[in-house]
């Protein structure tokens, strides 16, 4: 490898391919003479010279100046000064995200994490052996504060829009993170349940941990509620809590999926004893890996590691199944009421989760445009066919919609936190939550598929890295409710109170700030499957429950597609009458014409329509 390649910090050194070496390694292909990179030396080849063909890895840019999408939709959402300040650090995480932290990311995910069960002296010691980049990589999301920002809102001056510049900086860290978002996501969770439920002792101690900018001192939590009984149906919960004389609690019982083990605490639910069955008995604590009353660890003694899970994706991060044998934890609040408590913990890592799908999307497009930039085919650049350009406007017009309807979450949560939602958003939102959570998680892996294949046999190969992206997708349908479980959350939502009303009213109001005459047919379309869902809703009390029931993962998916076509078509028009910018338009009628209008309607490409979304959605490097 010449020194031009080893020096070029961009270069995906976690996609390369089988002939390449990582910097540092030797290398697996005999040396080539750099000459053979001459225009005039590779025509000669072309023409029949016996020289072997090396493929060009795609090399990922910037991921702040590239993501054009990301840039105009905090323009819309943030007020001018706060963009100004929060500008110049994401501009940097965007360069660090494709150089710095990528290279930590691919060392973390080649060194896996380590069950090392006894010391050498034959004691029970049950540590985690992780990699230093896995390490990095935290004190990098510490500095950066992703736990923080919702939390130190009056010192940023954030505020209600906290929440949207989370997003941001998760959108550019999260997809170079080795999937270290999982532990900030149940960090984040932990510091609001506490806030929300803790008694003050417990909550000022954790939460400024937990919180911390000060990788010294900052904590992340876990979350223990999987269980071999019960999995999503936490009511089985057969953890037993049990009171001591002095009045301390332990736990006892087995936890079988707990990720992110090396964490410094995690919040469990458990049965105290004598409690009713279900979920009415159950409590929640927090258990913390260093007991509070002696300065001892827990693990290995009272916590037991039973082994590490052997998952498809996340390997980076360590998973495992426990034994809880007298483990102290201490009640978050009263000993009660432990499932109402974690709800506000569930819409927070079910947001991350939307987070990491929208982040995740975005990555698997950028790859395979950069890609399509080097690779050429029938004697022209993947990029330059009008199909290929046709997949990959697909693609990049989902993953701006994955992170539209993320970042309308992320800014009615921000309201909620801060006391300035409206009554009627608040509904929204509870409905939002689980559809944002099901779509962009189900989205993330079809285009994670997708992304693979615009590679061809490249994206099949382990060597290129590639593969993670489809492995690390799979997670997030899954964790934190899977589509089925999430699509019957809605339906008690929408049975127990007017979210659905709520909801609708507020697309409604999305798709009359767009109304201009460069939208309207897809506003029109938009409003006409708006109807069909309150239609079929409002069927529901006298239809049988079983066909409710059944229908409902196809109208949550339904609802979740209107909607994020209603914020699409809305932050079109803002751009169209701000900035004359026709862009946003044309993803918005391309989203509406795919995925809301049928098959029949969406029969026509348009290849000058596909080139200017791929294009303009794509900040080209310099030079190419």
């Amino acid at each position: 490898m010449n020194s031009a390649m080893r020096s070029s910090s961009a270069t995906l050194r976690s996609y390369l391919f089988a002939s390449w070496a990582h910097e540092g390694e030797p290398s697996r292909c005999v040396r080539v003479d750099p000459g053979i990179c001459e225009p005039a030396r590779l025509r000669h080849l072309a023409r029949g010279a016996r020289m072997p063909f090396f493929q060009s890895p795609p090399v990922l840019p910037d991921t702040w100046v590239s993501d054009v999408p990301l840039q105009e939709h905090l323009e819309r959402l943030l007020p001018v000064d706060m963009l100004a300040g929060v500008r110049p650090q994401l501009a940097e995480l965007g360069r660090l995200a494709a150089t710095t932290l990528h290279d930590l990311a691919a060392e973390a995910e080649r060194d896996q994490p380590r069950h090392i069960p006894f010391d050498a002296w034959g004691r029970r010691s049950d540590q985690i052996a992780v990699s230093p980049a896995w390490e990095e990589l935290h004190t990098w999301q510490v500095r950066l504060g992703l736990c923080a920002v919702p939390y130190d809102t009056e010192a940023t001056g954030y505020k209600e829009h906290a929440r949207v510049v989370q997003m941001a900086l998760h959108h550019l860290y999260g997809p170079s993170s080795a999937t270290y978002t999982c532990p900030v996501a149940m960090t984040d969770a932990a510091a609001r349940v506490l806030l929300d439920h803790a008694d003050v002792p417990l909550r000022d101690r954790v939460v400024a941990r937990l919180t911390s900018r000060d990788p010294d001192a900052a904590w992340t939590s876990g979350q223990w509620m999987t269980e071999r009984e019960g999995g999503s149906d936490v009511s089985r919960t057969a953890t037993i809590a049990r009171q001591g004389a002095n009045g301390s609690w332990t736990l006892h019982g087995t936890k079988w999926f707990t990720s992110a083990t090396t964490a410094n605490c995690a919040l469990a639910l458990a049965r105290p004893e004598g409690a009713e069955s279900g979920s009415r008995g159950l409590a929640l604590f927090l258990v913390e890996r260093i007991d509070p009353r002696t300065g001892e660890s827990q693990i290995g003694d009272t916590i037991r590691i039973n082994r590490l899970k052997d998952k498809l994706g996340t390997k980076s991060m360590p998973t495992a199944e426990l034994t809880l044998d007298g483990a102290f934890a201490t009640p978050v609040g009263p000993v009660e009421h432990g499932v109402r408590k974690i709800s506000g913990m569930l819409n927070i890592t079910r947001f991350h989760n939307a987070m990491g799908a929208s982040g995740g999307m975005r990555r698997g497009v950028e790859l395979a445009v950069a890609y399509s930039r080097v690779r050429e085919a029938t004697g022209s650049r993947l990029i330059d066919l009008p199909l290929h350009t046709e997949t990959l406007a697909a693609m990049s017009v989902d993953a701006e919609a994955a992170f539209a309807l993320t970042v309308r979450v992320a800014h009615l949560i921000g309201r909620a936190e801060h006391g300035t939602a409206t009554d009627a958003e608040q509904q929204s939102l509870r409905a939002l939550i689980p559809v944002t959570k099901l779509l962009t998680g189900k989205d993330a892996v079809a285009l994670a598929s997708e992304a693979l294949e615009a590679f061809g046999g490249a994206g099949y190969i382990e060597d290129t890295g590639l593969p993670l992206l489809l492995r690390n997708a799979q997670v997030l349908p899954i964790w934190e409710g899977t589509t089925n479980v999430l699509s019957l959350d809605l339906l008690r939502a929408a049975t127990r109170n007017a979210v659905l009303p709520a909801l609708f009213e507020d697309l409604a109001a999305r798709l009359g700030d767009a109304d201009v005459v460069a939208l309207a047919e897809s506003v029109r379309l938009v409003a006409a499957e708006r109807d069909r869902l309150m239609s079929d809703a409002q069927g529901w009390h006298a239809a049988d429950t079983a066909v409710v029931q059944a229908g409902m993962r196809q109208f949550a998916i339904r609802l979740g597609r209107a909607y994020t076509a209603a914020l699409l078509c809305e932050h079109a028009a803002y751009r169209l009458a701000k900035h004359d910018d026709d862009r946003a338009a044309l993803v918005a009628r391309r989203y509406v014409r795919s995925r809301l209008a049928g098959a029949a309607e969406w029969s026509r490409p348009d290849p000058a329509e596909s080139a200017a979304i791929l294009m303009r959605g794509h900040a080209q490097p310099q030079g190419s």
